[in-house]
């Protein structure tokens, strides 16, 4: 991989630092502190990164707050302008796409070929897509009573804190980084301190397509400098990516000053229905993508798999069957399906989870363990069968490659059965019957729902949750209302004399 590395890719590789970007430069931490990040294949060091304190993101904000003024580069340009720099930034990202993918493998742990093919392909698309929103975000005249003449303006928000997570870092950047910017706002983002190194590169990527100062800054840090920029008196608008758990946390801190905006787009347990009228091959190897892609460490993941009684025990034959096909190695060999969970702390999280669904009394038919003939934070593709919907593996999120198979035998059961979580974020149904899949469809409290697919996951399209999933919405128009304010101006009409 590394040999068709360009010279300019070489040239920006080793002068880029994992440091503090701000105002369109690098910077140390004010405190000093650095932390590391880890391979996940072989569990070594790969960089001390900065870690941003308050002070830090404190500049980070005023510099934000400085690019959003009045008057200031940013503000005073075209809004077609805006969307040519966002284009660039695309642009860049695509010329340096072997070089980001590569990053994002080593730090992630994610296959080389997922890198390439999925992840930096869906974040070019994304940005693109929102840079032609830039010029094209506008109100409405209003045809009110009186001799008024109203219309509405959609203004940027203002400063953004975004918080992203580790599970896709590039794509998962991109997401903010288009809407964001399309609509005009400035950002301050904070990468998840597992995965910091492609968001630095793309900060200077940011610097390179012509950016103004202030306009993106990222701030690497743990889990406070999340919480100093959801307390932070000068964010006007918070966006985060990640846990419910800490998405509570998140909008409890947001209100604490100023009462910011917070879109949240959190866990799952996304229900995956196989009618028994279905191509089971296919059924069998979608279902197998919609739970094992990405390691398992998906939002979306369907993760319980429901399947019709008629197919129920072929189902779960051909299921383990084809985990134990998976191939799990070095992310960077071409040929490996599975790399290894993002750190030490998720592996062995996942793995008290496959012990419980053992001790609830889950049948396990393929995998179960840690593999090993492998260093890295390795984890088998794990399937369960006569997974019970009040079993912990059911009800938690287990964010890995485990797979959960549970027998129905009626539609509205399933229907019922799906929708009793407290989750919503997604969910899927495979028939040939579209009768029964809009019946289907209809009755479930999901934010995406697929028909005979999987992990479809569009620029265009809206992506976010019901209940406890979270707020607002990602991708397609709908993003750019959590980037907007809409005013309202009315004014008085003067009548002639005749």
């Amino acid at each position: 991989v590394n040999s068709s590395l360009s010279a300019h890719q070489i040239e920006v590789r080793h002068s880029l630092k994992p440091c503090l970007f701000i105002n369109n430069e690098w910077h140390k931490s004010k405190s000093g502190k650095t932390f590391a990040t880890i391979n996940p294949t072989t569990e070594e060091c790969i960089a001390e990164i900065q870690e941003s304190d308050k002070e830090d993101i404190d500049i980070a904000v005023k510099a934000a707050r400085s690019a959003f003024q009045l008057g200031s580069p940013w503000r005073r340009m075209d809004a077609s302008e805006r969307g040519r720099l966002i284009y660039r930034l695309a642009d860049l990202m695509e010329r340096d796409q072997v070089y980001l993918s590569s990053l994002e493998t080593l730090d992630n742990g994610k296959p080389y070929n997922m890198s390439y093919n999925v992840d930096l392909p869906l974040s070019i698309k994304n940005l693109r897509y929102f840079a032609g929103w830039a010029d094209k975000n506008h109100g409405k005249t209003i045809p009110m009573d009186g001799d008024f003449f109203a219309y509405t303006r959609h203004e940027p928000v203002g400063v953004c804190g975004q918080v992203i997570p580790w599970n896709f870092p590039i794509l998962m950047m991109a997401w903010k980084l288009g809407p964001a910017l399309a609509t005009g706002n400035t950002i301050v983002l904070k990468p998840a301190e597992q995965t910091s190194l492609t968001a630095l590169y793309i900060a200077q990527l940011v610097k390179e397509a012509g950016f103004p100062e202030g306009v993106v800054n990222v701030v690497p840090g743990f889990g406070e400098a999340g919480a100093i920029l959801a307390n932070h008196a000068d964010v006007d608008k918070l966006a985060f990516t990640g846990s419910t758990e800490v998405g509570k946390l998140i909008q409890l801190a947001s209100g604490n000053t100023n009462l910011k905006r917070v879109t949240l787009e959190l866990g799952g347990k996304s229900p995956n229905i196989i009618l028994s009228d279905t191509d089971l091959d296919y059924a069998v190897e979608t279902a197998h993508f919609g739970l094992f892609f990405n390691m398992g460490q998906c939002c979306c993941a369907g993760s319980r798999t429901f399947v019709e009684d008629k197919i129920y025990d072929e189902f779960v034959e051909r299921s383990a069957e084809r985990a134990k096909k998976r191939t799990l190695g070095n992310p960077f060999d071409l040929k490996t399906e599975q790399g290894p969970q993002v750190n030490q702390e998720q592996m062995e999280k996942i793995l008290c989870m496959i012990k419980q669904g053992e001790k609830q009394g889950a049948k396990l038919v393929a995998g179960g363990s840690r593999p090993e003939d492998l260093p890295g934070y390795f984890v088998q593709p794990t399937v369960f069968a006569d997974v019970k919907d009040d079993m912990t593996i059911a009800r938690e999120e287990i964010f890995g490659p485990v797979q959960q198979l549970i027998r129905f035998k009626k539609l509205d059961e399933v229907i019922e059965r799906a929708n009793n979580s407290d989750y919503g974020l997604a969910a899927a149904v495979f028939t040939k019957d579209l009768d029964k899949a809009n019946y289907i469809v209809g009755g479930l409290r999901a934010g995406t729902v697929w028909v005979n697919t999987y992990n479809v996951l569009p620029a265009q399209a809206p992506f976010g949750g019901y209940k406890m999933s979270g707020h607002g919405r990602e991708n397609g128009e709908y993003a750019l209302s959590n980037y907007t304010e809409v005013k309202s101006v009315i004014v008085k009409v003067a009548q002639k004399n005749s």
